[in-house]
């Protein structure tokens, strides 16, 4: 009889669940031993993305601006793709928000203070800002990835389970997560929907990715008024709170975590015409807590 091999630990702020399906007590071993390599891959990657801590590759980047410096391979696939999503985007994804961020307030923890947002530099071409050459990158301007890193790491780690031979398991990273084959009662892997009205609202996913972006989580008060974590870079004062969150569903996880905070900055309107027009499978959830999908979800709201 299948069963669900589970572990649980803490990387990149927050709790970290991986499930793998097994029968054998072979499998069970073997199950448990790659939870833990699953681990150690999380935990190494913070080290390169993670802008809390002093010791990671992008606080060095970060910490000798307007200088050519060698990188890792990840580091340097992810500087490419910011300009794949910022171009898509119009703008929208920049990792340049970083400055934004922490003048409001927003560093480990949520709090308020800060300088205006309206002293902020202006932006420019973010190919002014970070270049590529060969290995190595160079910043001109501080930067922060982690609006795609997470999908990515969650990818990188999914790619580990397959190439170890597993062809079911679910990893889940806060609302991001990525699904392969079935769970051990041969149905879809469940996932909340966050900010749903209806507090069982979940969607049901195999061999997919799911990055989910909202409000709800990373809000507080900055000079008296209601503000939160995700930045319009075209106008950084402005904070809406029209959508609770926006679920995108991919064949991979860092695709789906590009756009899942781009659709959020957009706004309803805007961003749903944007999510169809470019044939994304997203379910926005408006303030009101209802559920609005792109696509006829009904297979994956429902088992």
């Amino acid at each position: 009889m299948a069963k669900i091999i589970r572990g649980k630990f803490r990387a990149l702020g927050t709790e970290i669940i991986v499930k793998i399906v097994g029968k054998s007590r072979k499998e069970i071993n073997s199950a448990k031993r790659d939870i833990k390599r699953i681990e150690d891959i999380f935990l190494a990657k913070q080290k390169i993305f993670c802008r809390f801590n002093p010791e990671s590759e992008l606080s060095r980047l970060n910490g000798n601006l307007e200088a050519w410096q060698e990188v890792s391979p990840d580091m340097l696939y992810l500087s490419k793709r910011a300009f794949f999503y910022h171009k898509e985007s119009n703008g929208l994804y920049d990792p340049r928000v970083i400055e934004y961020l922490e003048k409001m307030g927003y560093r480990k923890h949520e709090s308020a203070g800060g300088k205006s947002l309206n002293k902020f530099q202006k932006r420019g071409n973010l190919a002014r800002d970070l270049k590529v050459r060969g290995n190595k990158i160079y910043l001109a301007r501080r930067m922060d990835f982690s609006g795609i890193a997470k999908g990515y790491i969650i990818d990188q780690a999914a790619k580990f389970l397959k190439k170890m031979g597993w062809k079911n398991f679910f990893i889940n990273v806060n609302g991001d997560a990525y699904a392969a084959g079935l769970n051990a009662n041969g149905k879809k892997w469940e996932l909340p929907i966050e900010g749903a009205r209806d507090k069982k609202a979940a969607i049901y996913v195999s061999n997919q990715g799911v990055a989910t972006s909202g409000v709800i989580k990373k809000h507080w008060r900055h000079k008296g008024k209601n503000v939160h974590h995700l930045i319009n870079p075209k106008n950084p004062g402005k904070f809406s709170f029209e959508i609770r969150s926006v679920l995108v569903i991919h064949k991979k996880t860092e695709w789906a975590d590009g756009r899942a905070k781009v659709l959020v900055l957009k706004g309803l309107g805007k961003g749903f015409q944007y999510a169809k027009r470019k044939k994304l499978k997203a379910i926005f959830v408006n303030k009101k807590g209802k559920m609005i999908p792109t696509f006829n979800a009904l297979g994956c709201l429902h088992q």
